[in-house]
């Protein structure tokens, strides 16, 4: 058994489970304007579905508004139908050459309800972590019962995995606390 190449596995696969939720609190909107809303859109345009920011230039020129240029005119229409059908808290309107986005501001009782679903989300991070981190013991278990590493070495290694668990846990719980921080401001 590879110790080092189970640990770098291990490390990258933390690394991508901290990476998918700071991701998925990108996509909570907290009443400022940010290129990210709208990532998930995808728009059919020449009769396949694409993202908008694979066909536009998506700019936010000030806290309430996200503006997105297609790079060709024909894209204006279905991209404003698109945004309108997603159904999330946009309303596109054309403007010339560009989709003009207002981003409308928020209840103190919609942030707290997007700070629950953060909640949620940072616990499903966490869990993912934890999981990665079963998932390496286990193979070290085995390891050590086929004699390839000694049960000292056993030992040694729960607590580097539980140092990385800890650390990919404390870099999720940062990030929520940051994005709350940031639905709550008013």
């Amino acid at each position: 058994m590879d110790i080092d190449a189970v640990i770098k596995n291990t490390k990258t696969a933390m690394v991508k489970a901290v990476e998918h939720a700071q991701n998925e609190f990108n996509s909570l909107h907290s009443g400022k304007a940010s290129a990210s809303m709208v990532d998930c859109v995808v728009a059919e345009i020449y009769s396949s579905q694409m993202r908008i920011k694979d066909i536009a230039a998506v700019t936010t020129p000030d806290p309430h508004t996200i503006r997105i240029q297609p790079w060709d005119r024909e894209s204006l229409k279905p991209i404003e139908k698109a945004i309108a059908a997603a159904n999330i808290g946009l309303n596109p309107v054309v403007d010339g050459m560009v989709i003009r986005c207002s981003v409308p501001e928020m209840s103190r009782e919609r942030r707290q309800e997007l700070s629950k679903v953060a909640n949620t989300m940072a616990e499903e991070g966490r869990v993912s972590v934890r999981g990665i981190r079963r998932d390496t013991l286990d193979s070290f278990k085995k390891a050590q019962k086929a004699g390839e590493i000694s049960e000292d070495d056993l030992k040694r290694l729960e607590k580097d995995v539980q140092k990385l668990t800890d650390n990919f846990i404390a870099e999720i719980d940062g990030a929520l606390e940051k994005k709350i921080t940031e639905l709550m401001k008013v």
